[in-house]
C-alpha cells in the first residue's frame, strides 16, 4: 500500500469521527431535570471538531454570559467547563458532560470531589423564530394582569419558598426574600406597560415568556451595561441609563416580535429592535418557540408594581 494512499484511507476514517463532534455545535436551550424549581439554561458550541472549539453559556455564575473555558469530545461525549470567577474560585470547575441521543443532548453536572448526585439536564436546538417586527403587526385587547384586588392569575415560581407577596391599593408588593410570580397565563408577540418603584440598592426584573429578562435596578447616574436597569439581562446594555432615583415611580415600554426586542424606559428608547440570541438566567422554561409567562422577580429585594398591562399583538 503506498504511502498516498494509506493517508487517503486514514483521512477518511477521520471523516466521521468529526462530523459527529461538530453535530455538537449551534445553540441549545437546556432544562435542568433535578433542581426544585424549574430552570432552564443556554449554550452555544462554536468549533466543536476542529482544533479550536468554544462557546458561551447562561447561567452559571450570577446569571452572566459565561465563556467556556474548556471544550472537548472524547467518545462521543461533550464535556465543557467554566473558569471558576469569584464564586469557589479556589475549587474545581464544574464539569458539564452531555451526549447526543436522537439529535437532543442528555446531559450531567458536578464537581469533582463533590458527594451530591449529578444534576440531570437535557437540550434541545434552540428555534429559528420567523417572526419580525416589521409593521405587519397589529394590536389586540389590552389586558391588565392585576386586576385590582388580589394575586389572582398569579403564583410563585418557587412552591417551597415563603410567600410573601401582597396586593394592597391597586399596589403588588414584596416583602424579600420570597419567591418571584410567574403568570398563569402565557403570550407570544405583545407589548407590556409596567410602572414600577424600587427602593435603594433595589434588584429586580420582568422575565418575558419566561426567558428573557429585562433587568430592573437602582443605577442612577451610573454608566449603562448589561447588568443595570433596563439591559437584557447580561447579553445587552441599554444605549442610555434612563433611570430615576429610587423612591419615583418609573415605567418600561416593552415590545417583543419573535426575537425583536424594543425596550423604552421612562420615555427614552433604550433598547431598538435587538435580537434576543438566547434564554437569560431568570429563565424558567426553554421551549423558545411556544407563548410563555410574565416572571416578576422577588427573591433578590424590594419592588412596587402598580401596572402590568399587556397588549397582544396579531399578524394584520
Amino acid at each position: 500500500m503506498t504511502l498516498r494512499l494509506l493517508s487517503a484511507l486514514l483521512l477518511l476514517a477521520a471523516i466521521p469521527s468529526l462530523a459527529a463532534d461538530s453535530d455538537f455545535n449551534g445553540r441549545w436551550d437546556l432544562t435542568t431535570l433535578t433542581q426544585p424549581r424549574p430552570r432552564a439554561w443556554w449554550v452555544e458550541l462554536t468549533g466543536v471538531g476542529t482544533p479550536k472549539p468554544a462557546g458561551k453559556f447562561v447561567s452559571a455564575y450570577g446569571g452572566d454570559m459565561n465563556t467556556l473555558d474548556t471544550v472537548a469530545v472524547e467518545n462521543g461525549e461533550l464535556r465543557f467547563t467554566i473558569a471558576n470567577q469569584g464564586r469557589n474560585a479556589k475549587g474545581p470547575a464544574p464539569v458539564y458532560r452531555a451526549r447526543l441521543v436522537n439529535g437532543k443532548l442528555e446531559g450531567t453536572l458536578e464537581t469533582p470531589g463533590s458527594s451530591t448526585a449529578p444534576l440531570k439536564w437535557t437540550g434541545v436546538r434552540a428555534p429559528a423564530i420567523a417572526d419580525k417586527d416589521d409593521g405587519s403587526w397589529q394590536e389586540g385587547k389590552p389586558i391588565e394582569l392585576f386586576n385590582g384586588k388580589d394575586l389572582t392569575g398569579w403564583k410563585p415560581l418557587n412552591p417551597g419558598a415563603e410567600m410573601k407577596w401582597s396586593y394592597r391599593d391597586g399596589i403588588l408588593r414584596n416583602a424579600p426574600p420570597t419567591t418571584d410570580l410567574i403568570s398563569e397565563q402565557k403570550f407570544w408577540n405583545f407589548k407590556l406597560h409596567v410602572d414600577f418603584r424600587i427602593v435603594e440598592r433595589s434588584n429586580s426584573g420582568i422575565g418575558l415568556r419566561g426567558r428573557y429578562e429585562i433587568q430592573i435596578l437602582e443605577d442612577y447616574g451610573k454608566p449603562p451595561n448589561a447588568h443595570g436597569a433596563a439591559a437584557l439581562y447580561s447579553r445587552i446594555a441599554p444605549s442610555v441609563n434612563a433611570s430615576k432615583p429610587p423612591g419615583e415611580w418609573q415605567s418600561y415600554d416593552i415590545r417583543l416580535v419573535g426575537r425583536t426586542l424594543t425596550v423604552v424606559h421612562n420615555g427614552v428608547k433604550v433598547l431598538d429592535k435587538v435580537e434576543v440570541e438566547g434564554l437569560t438566567a431568570i429563565a424558567n422554561n426553554s421551549d423558545e418557540a411556544e407563548p410563555g409567562p410574565f416572571i416578576i422577580q422577588g427573591d433578590h429585594s424590594y419592588v412596587e408594581i402598580k401596572s402590568f398591562l399587556v397588549t397582544p399583538l396579531l399578524k394584520k
